[in-house]
């Protein structure tokens, strides 16, 4: 049983290949994170090895051991961590030694399995001299091995490699069909299943974690609270939450992005809601207050903000002064009005 949610095309293709015993040699699954590209590409890995007449069973010795990752011949490559010290960091690239342990492995034939699988996780962070090494690899593909490539943005991988690899895309899926999911297979109220799927914006992976974690909404209902909190703050308190961020930007850079995401769902809903769309609002548990809020807001001063938004994520992601460009953004939060059109 694929356990991947979703994808119905792209595990169409997979198992028809199977079938007709056309597997290419190596597969590039594109899709942003938490879509289900691991999930895939592990099911793809039981369906060359498993030993049931319909793969991937998921309950063979082969399936078992891949799902714990305890089967010698699937391999995940990644940006691991550099050092042996408990002061370890990730990786910036995946270096080209790594790829040549995967050279060195592919040459040896399976030790338990039909199939050697390679998975490369974040390929668009192959280091140049890793990726034209791999690149030779993938031209001159061994018998009984197959690699798959996962990528959110396969622009930033070389066109040579991508040429040769069967490109596989992955999108998020319909809110509502996650929901049923959600709801049918791991037992997730209704109700709590369609907010999670919303939350998560479709993205399977991302709505499994959170239904996983007790006090994930309680959490991102905190940091939402605060948010609103600024926004109705003066400026001395808006500034002081500048400072805030940035200390936080200089030792996690994703937990900024998360805020700014958060605020960013938050804004767009309140345009969704003052054009009368409410039913596509992210944050569907706050709709009342969304409604109130959305009074206080000319629709041209929403629409500015959001830019104002993305353009502050954008100038972090290369590498803008963040407490400049953060304290911009708290001076353009607009003005609640009476009244508002």
């Amino acid at each position: 049983m694929w356990q991947v949610i979703g994808h119905r095309r792209v595990v169409g293709l997979l198992q028809h290949s199977l079938e007709i015993g056309a597997v290419a040699p190596a597969y590039l699954l594109v899709g942003p994170p938490h879509v289900g590209k691991m999930t895939l590409a592990l099911d793809l890995a039981k369906a060359l090895n498993c030993e049931a007449a319909n793969p991937p069973c998921g309950e063979c010795t082969s399936c078992r051991k891949i799902a714990s990752a305890k089967y010698a011949d699937v391999q995940i490559i990644d940006l691991g961590v550099a050092g042996d010290s408990a002061q370890t960091k990730p990786r910036a690239e995946i270096s080209i030694d790594q790829i040549r342990q995967l050279q060195h492995s592919a040459n040896l034939p399976p030790f338990e399995g039909r199939c050697k699988v390679f998975i490369i996780n974040g390929a668009e962070r192959l280091s140049s001299e890793a990726a034209n090494c791999l690149l030779k690899t993938l031209e001159e593909p061994a018998e009984k091995v197959v690699f798959i490539l996962l990528a959110t943005n396969d622009r930033l991988l070389p066109a040579t490699v991508v040429s040769r690899c069967q490109r596989l895309g992955l999108s998020p899926l319909p809110v509502d069909q996650l929901g049923v999911v959600l709801n049918q297979r791991y037992g997730i109220e209704l109700g709590r299943a369609g907010l999670l799927a919303r939350l998560s914006h479709g993205y399977p992976g991302g709505a499994i974690s959170a239904a996983q974690d007790d006090s994930w909404l309680q959490r991102r209902g905190e940091k939402l609270e605060r948010l609103l909190g600024v926004m109705d703050s003066d400026y001395d308190s808006r500034f002081d939450y500048v400072v805030q961020l940035v200390s936080q930007f200089s030792r996690a850079r994703e937990l900024v992005y998360e805020v700014l995401d958060l605020w960013l769902d938050y804004w767009r809903d309140l345009l969704l809601v003052k054009v009368g769309c409410t039913e596509a609002i992210t944050n569907a548990d706050r709709l009342a207050g969304l409604v109130d809020r959305a009074k206080g807001y000319r629709r041209s001063q929403i629409r500015d903000f959001i830019r104002g938004i993305r353009l502050v994520r954008e100038q972090l992601g290369q590498n803008a002064n963040p407490q400049l460009a953060l304290e911009v953004l708290m001076l353009n939060i607009p003005v609640r009005e009476m009244n508002s059109g």
